[in-house]
């Protein structure tokens, strides 16, 4: 039975949830394999979606539909994925810092970030630094991101660097940071490695980052 991978990069671009999740689906019976499902599907449509998000063709609302529609995908392909096709583009810990209870651009940004072939690790909102530290040392990650959207909470974003220095782990993890008040700027100042101004770009800023260091 032949299959168009080409329909669900189509389905997801459109952000139609239960489409996507029903062609998924269809291809895993069929004699595709479930990596190639969200390499030559999936992952194209999700590309497609952060490039026409940047180029302002998409808005927030859509991108969120879309970033749900592969959600909802990868719950019906991930039982059929093994471990060396999920997450094979490397390993990010992703939280809001203390006092923070904002989460749309941090499950954006997650939700991107696993599109994109990462294995995420989302700590949640309002997480203590220890918290970002514990999660650094157990999953051992590629990379670590952090997000704040207030002012007031944006020094926490320099806590948990000196809290992963004081473990002797900084030197282990990229650090990049984003939410609508940070600037690079910032970021550098408090000695992150990277900045993103959106979800889309983080994704694409890390890639080019973590490819640097090959």
């Amino acid at each position: 039975m032949s299959f168009d991978l080409g329909k669900i990069s189509e389905t997801l671009v459109t952000g139609k949830v239960d489409d996507l999740k029903t062609l998924t689906g269809q291809a895993l019976e069929t004699d595709i394999k479930p990596g190639d499902i969200l390499n030559q599907g999936l992952l194209p449509g999700m590309d497609t979606v952060s490039q026409r998000w940047k180029a302002g063709d998409m808005f927030m609302p859509e991108v969120l539909r879309c970033a749900k529609a592969m959600g909802g995908a990868m719950e019906v392909l991930r039982p059929h994925l093994s471990e060396s096709e999920l997450g094979n583009a490397g390993t990010i810990v992703i939280g809001t810092v203390a006092g923070d209870l904002h989460d749309i651009g941090k499950d954006l940004a997650a939700m991107m970030f696993e599109g994109a072939g990462y294995n995420v690790i989302n700590i949640g909102i309002d997480q203590p630094n220890e918290a970002f530290v514990k999660a650094v040392k157990e999953h051992k990650p590629n990379v670590l991101g952090m997000s704040a959207l207030l002012t007031t909470t944006m020094p926490r974003m320099g806590e948990v660097i000196n809290s992963l220095k004081e473990a002797g782990i900084r030197d282990q993890v990229a650090v990049i940071l984003g939410g609508a008040p940070v600037t690079e700027e910032f970021a550098k100042e408090i000695g992150a490695d990277l900045y993103a101004p959106n979800a889309g770009s983080a994704v694409e800023i890390t890639k080019e980052y973590l490819e640097s260091k090959v």
